[in-house]
């Protein structure tokens, strides 16, 4: 009960503070997904909306807790308190479109863009002299997966005739099975599909994402690009050695029959220290520097009109498969390619993996 409380409220404190701390991080001159040229970013508008986009997430966040504390008080339910995550994201993403019409109002009022000159750079060194996709740092993973396999291989005749295949949130066994090889190597399976899916999320981001070079500044921003590129890529495979990691653990807890109310916490705590990793190293590079380079007197183009309500964009001319998103950490899908529907597939087809080998009947 009490390792609930504290692994939700952990979570729930670690996507408050995404939330409060985003409208710093990202690029001034696309405040809540709204591209503004760069001497409006410090605009009234803009920075009152900030304020007001503060407070309301802060609420938010004092509104789902309690809401999710009075319901586990009357029903005693643990699964309940992880809803209270699920309630901050949806009331932030709330915040974030107001923030956004907003903003969007005052520059269409102001004619912010008009007179500007606006222009498009781009690094053809990108294609020249890409940058090298950080293989080394697959080998975590693959380390750890083989393991997993190895360790199960050798004992696998001594494993119990019936393997806990589910822990519940108390840490005691929900779900019993028969031991066999898909049995007790579901979770294997898991850590393939995972590995597989990062290590190709992380290449469509080397080769088929496309960089929002700023025409003001283009040698620096080209150079940030690129390194913020690798720094995504190696984020995501050191994701997916934790998530292996936590796989492993999980395994071992099945093939040994133990029972302890710790038991979430293999799982939940390397990855979640994960996440709190990958999320404080994209967020310190997050923003491009200028490092002291010249201002062309360029702006980037008004395009607001690929942008759902600054967070999807549909650009069915581009072919790129990834952009940079305009508010967060990484990258978003172009919706408009037909290659995102394809990673889409993967992403839910995983899902329903971990559903069927974790919930399934």
């Amino acid at each position: 009960m009490t390792l609930a409380i504290a692994l939700s409220s952990a979570l729930a404190a670690l996507v408050l503070a995404i939330a409060l701390m985003l409208p710093s991080i990202n690029s001034p001159t696309v405040p809540f997904g709204v591209r503004v040229p760069a001497q409006f970013a410090e605009d009234p508008a803009i920075v009152k909306q900030t304020r007001i986009y503060r407070w309301r997430v802060l609420f938010s966040g004092i509104v789902a807790a309690g809401v999710c504390l009075v319901m586990y008080s009357l029903t005693g339910e643990t699964l309940l308190l992880p809803l209270s995550v699920m309630l901050l994201v949806g009331f932030w993403y709330g915040c974030f479109f107001l923030a956004n019409h907003e903003i969007r109002s005052a520059k269409a009022a102001g004619g912010w863009f008009q007179g500007l000159h606006q222009g498009i750079a781009v690094d053809t060194g990108l294609r020249t002299d890409p940058p090298r996709f950080p293989w080394l740092w697959l080998a975590p993973a693959s380390i750890v997966t083989a393991a997993t396999v190895v360790i199960g291989v050798i004992i696998y005749p001594s494993m119990p005739e019936v393997l806990a295949v589910h822990y519940g949130a108390k840490g005691m066994p929900d779900r019993l099975a028969a031991k066999t090889v898909g049995t007790a190597f579901s979770l294997v399976f898991l850590q393939i599909g995972v590995t597989a899916l990062l290590v190709g999320i992380a290449a469509a981001v080397f080769f088929g994402s496309k960089p929002d070079i700023d025409p003001a500044h283009p040698v620096a921003s080209a150079r940030w690009h690129r390194r913020y590129m690798s720094l995504g890529a190696k984020a995501l495979l050191g994701l997916a050695a934790m998530i292996d990691l936590a796989m492993l653990g999980s395994s071992l807890l099945m093939w040994s029959g133990t029972v302890t109310s710790w038991a979430p916490l293999v799982i939940v705590l390397p990855i979640l220290a994960a996440v709190a990793v990958t999320v404080v190293v994209l967020a310190r590079n997050n923003r491009e520097r200028d490092a002291g380079e010249e201002d062309t007197g360029l702006t980037h183009r008004e395009d607001d009109k690929y942008w759902r309500g600054g967070l999807f964009y549909i650009n069915r001319e581009d072919h790129a498969l990834l952009v940079p998103r305009r508010f967060g950490l990484g990258w978003t899908l172009n919706f408009g390619n037909p290659r995102a529907a394809m990673l889409l597939a993967g992403v839910i087809a995983l899902l329903g993996l971990v559903i069927t080998l974790r919930f399934g009947g």
